[in-house]
């Protein structure tokens, strides 16, 4: 007998992946928006403005890019020099085109939820009807 599993992964992750997709099969230029303040984020501090960084995805922008459900991580050239950047998933606040800025706006993640395992939502219960004459 099969047990009900009622958590489920984030959908933030396979967002992020299909909206980047979306953007380089239209010829765009897709980017994230990241909050640079996150926990775990590792990004150049010189390009960090109002405690956010957008960053090119871009295949011609990034190389050795991982697109997993936790982290983000790739190395880019800034300014000309190379770095590395590690960016977990949680802090993605939205991905979106650089041309038409189309795409998709996360929820910030709340304090103390960044790097750890989302809440699952409780299943709902059944509702309970009275038939009133």
């Amino acid at each position: 007998m099969a047990t009900e599993d009622t958590s489920l992964n984030s959908h933030r992750p396979y967002l992020i992946r299909a909206i980047r997709e979306w953007a380089i099969d239209n010829h765009l230029t897709p980017q994230l928006l990241v909050n640079a303040e996150g926990h775990g984020v590792d990004v150049p501090e010189e390009f960090i403005e109002d405690g956010q960084i957008v960053l090119n995805i871009s295949p011609q922008a990034v190389d050795d890019l991982e697109m997993g459900n936790e982290f983000i991580s790739f190395s880019a050239r800034f300014r000309g020099a190379p770095r590395s950047v590690l960016v977990p998933v949680d802090a993605v606040l939205a991905v979106f085109d650089r041309e038409s800025r189309q795409g998709m706006q996360f929820p910030p993640a709340t304090e103390g939820e960044e790097g750890e395992a989302p809440e699952r939502p409780q299943p709902r219960k059944k509702p309970n009807l009275k038939l009133v004459e």
